[in-house]
């Protein structure tokens, strides 16, 4: 029987959305998400990934996203791998309104429950990880019915889907990587929201309309910082731009260069070590 080589990778902080989008750039077979790792499957033959893998991790740490890793290495029998997966996927209730379901599982919503059925490709979230509940939450309160919104490192899709569903007008989500792109169209289609909501492929660099409502970002600090001019031109005045991928010690960092474009904050939300952000432009 064929075996694989199974990698196990830790970090602190664990990040598994941008862990996996990073693992997935090299020749591997299959990720799966456990409690605070990655299981990460490769070609038995493949002898050099457990260098690529920690050399890709030790940028991380380089470039301050990570403070530290861990990776263990294992050979193990061939196995249906997503089959395997989605045994770890299941219906998250994010809030009390709030359900994120995929069509593998059957789920009876409750009356006045928001359904969005997510499946994503094993290298995005499944809404499990506390900075997408802590979005979706905001989200859920400052859409209040009309906003154009737009969802900057959209991955699946997830928030610019939750947001027309609670009654935003239109959303763009778009993301640099490839795999996102064709993700977040499917789920769009599996919650009926296609036509409201425009997939694009691309940086916020790319995106040229400039009369957004409300922006959303679920990306590490680092990008945060670096594109936070390019939010500032997209969203109107007094628009909300909610933030997140962040730890407890990016508060001050990210308002100090925020407040630089206008913004001020409306709200904090934590969830763990993690925090969401939730600013106002023009809000004196």
């Amino acid at each position: 029987m064929k075996r694989f080589n199974k990698f196990i990778v830790s970090s602190e902080p664990f990040i598994p959305d941008l862990l996996e989008s990073v693992l997935w750039e090299l020749d591997i077979k299959g990720i799966t998400e456990e409690e605070n790792q990655l299981v990460v499957y490769s070609d038995e033959n493949i002898n050099s990934l457990y260098n690529s893998v920690k050399t890709l991790l030790e940028e991380l740490k380089k470039n301050g996203i990570i403070r530290n890793f861990e990776i263990t290495e294992e050979l193990v029998e061939d196995k249906n791998w997503n089959e395997e997966w989605e045994k770890t996927i299941t219906p998250i209730q994010v809030t009390d309104k709030i359900i994120i379901t995929q069509t593998f599982h059957q789920y009876d919503p409750k009356p006045g429950q928001l359904i969005l059925t997510i499946d994503p490709k094993m290298s995005f979230g499944t809404g499990e990880h506390q900075t997408t509940k802590l979005m979706l939450s905001m989200i859920e309160k400052y859409i209040t019915g009309g906003e154009r919104v737009l969802d900057v490192g959209s991955g699946s899709g997830v928030l610019a889907i939750a947001s027309v569903k609670l009654g935003g007008s239109s959303a763009i989500a778009v993301d640099h990587d490839e795999w996102c792109l064709e993700n977040a169209a499917e789920n769009c289609k599996l919650n009926n929201v296609e036509k409201q909501v425009e997939v694009k492929l691309g940086e916020i660099s790319s995106i040229k309309e400039n009369n957004f409502d409300t922006i959303l970002a679920n990306i590490q600090k680092n990008v945060l910082m670096e594109i936070a001019s390019e939010i500032a031109t997209r969203v109107i005045e007094n628009g909300v731009v909610i933030l997140s991928g962040l730890l407890k010690e990016d508060e001050n960092d990210i308002i100090d260069e925020y407040s630089k474009y206008g913004f001020s904050l409306l709200e904090k939300g934590e969830m763990d070590e993690w925090i969401v952000l939730v600013i106002k432009k023009g809000l004196s």
